[in-house]
């Protein structure tokens, strides 16, 4: 069932869906200044989007307006090159989500034992994450566009403390020649890593097409805005802050309330600000949740109509057109992933996303081969080689994810050996999934 018009997502809440899709705020940067410093932080900030952002923005636009089918991306590859890599790119997405969806309760939690440590001792982080999930389930019942509404309300309350900390820190600044401390654990690739996943998921928005208003023009225009504010409240804050002079060192996951506290460590003003930003913090982790949740439920409904799953996963809310098995299931499957590090947690999920993304990038090149004359409200410049060079620079770091992941132990194994055996088992799952399959599929 199809929502109606007046339940369809508008361009503003589809941009604040799609900003908590990709970022939910500068949440998650602290290691790339632990990592990089201040000067490697902006650099990194600066190139990661134009290298990896603009060109999956790009691509998302015009696939997008093409094809603004529910499902999205794993629409586009069926068409572009055929059932079996359109499933490969669900079955990435989709296994990628289990590592990418456990990362918010994590930085949930982080934030909270800032703000509160007795709340998460004992091994209670993990009932408050898997309580998460639940929420984020039970609140998408209620439909997408609820989903794009709250987005907005959540996205003016996480950046208000930002700015408060950026404009703070702006006029005290540090005198000129100060002592610069290195720092105590290089790891610049791994920096690159965390920018990666902080500029990741633009794709993510197309799976609601049908729940889009007009979407050949909103999707464009969403996007555009999207790159934007993401770029601006990521290096406006760090910037400011590397003006005060403040140690690289004294930067850690889920830091921002410390980080603050440094800033402003006189008086009662210090400490309101941490719990602000701690708060907000919290709000980031929970709305990236469930603006996620809202994309990856789309995949498994989609897979089941096609005949990939069983039919039951296509059950959608007769009111409000959730897919609510799909939500409950995708919701049991995150929970598996909670208790893994942040960096193990990243690492799957750049090489996991990453490789769906160069599917995408591929079907972006063989649809304007295979149907020139598809109605394209907004195209990629440049011809086809434009359709084809967008795609060579996030494979190349694509690459460094490879590398990295080789060096990041999960277990007996490392990072990269887990994400081939997963990779793998999309092979098996397609062929096993061919008994649910439909003759009439897509």
């Amino acid at each position: 069932m199809r929502p109606s018009a007046s339940r369809k997502i508008t361009l503003v809440p589809l941009v604040a869906a799609t900003y908590f899709m990709v970022s939910g705020g500068p949440f998650g940067l602290e290691d790339i200044v632990a990592r990089s410093g201040y000067a490697g932080a902006i650099a990194i900030l600066l190139v990661t989007p134009l290298v990896w952002s603009l060109p999956s923005a790009l691509m998302v636009s015009e696939l997008a307006s093409a094809v603004p089918a529910q499902g999205g991306y794993y629409v586009w590859v069926s068409r572009a090159l055929g059932p079996f890599w359109g499933f490969q790119e669900a079955w990435l997405s989709l296994v990628g989500s289990i590592f990418d969806m456990a990362i918010y309760p994590t930085l949930f939690v982080g934030y909270l034992e800032h703000f509160a440590p007795a709340a998460t001792a004992g091994g209670k982080g993990l009932g408050i994450g898997i309580a998460l999930i639940a929420a984020a389930a039970a609140w998408n019942m209620l439909g997408a566009k609820t989903v794009g509404g709250s987005s907005v309300v959540m996205g003016l309350v996480l950046l208000a403390p930002f700015l408060v900390l950026t404009v703070y820190a702006f006029f005290h600044r540090a005198a000129p020649g100060g002592h610069t401390v290195p720092l105590h654990h290089v790891d610049f690739l791994g920096g690159v890593l965390v920018a990666m996943w902080n500029y990741m998921g633009w794709d993510n928005a197309s799976t609601v097409a049908d729940e889009v208003d007009r979407p050949q023009r909103t999707y464009p225009r969403a996007m555009a805005a999207a790159v934007l504010l993401v770029a601006l409240t990521y290096m406006l804050p760090i910037g400011a802050v590397a003006l005060t002079g403040l140690d690289a060192n004294r930067w850690s996951t889920g830091g921002w309330a410390d980080v603050s506290r440094a800033i402003l460590p006189n008086g009662s003003a210090g400490e309101a600000l941490a719990a602000a930003i701690t708060i907000v913090g919290m709000v980031s982790a929970w709305g990236s949740l469930n603006a996620l949740t809202m994309s990856y439920s789309r995949l498994p409904a989609v897979l089941a109509d096609d005949g990939f799953l069983p039919r039951i996963f296509a059950k959608r809310h007769p009111r409000t057109g959730a897919p609510w098995v799909a939500i409950i299931a995708c919701a049991g499957a995150w929970a598996l992933c909670l208790e893994l590090t942040f960096v193990k947690l990243i690492v799957l999920d750049v090489l996991l996303t990453g490789l769906s993304i160069l599917l995408e990038f591929a079907a972006l090149a063989a649809l304007r081969i295979r149907e020139p004359a598809l109605d394209r409200p907004y195209r990629v410049p440049g011809g086809l080689a434009g359709a084809i060079g967008i795609g060579v620079l996030p494979v190349a770091l694509l690459v460094l994810t490879v590398v990295r992941n080789d060096a990041e132990p999960v277990g007996p194994i490392n990072a990269l050996q887990l994400g081939a055996m997963l990779v793998a088992l999309g092979v098996v799952a397609y062929f096993v999934g061919g008994r649910f399959r439909k003759h009439d599929h897509r």
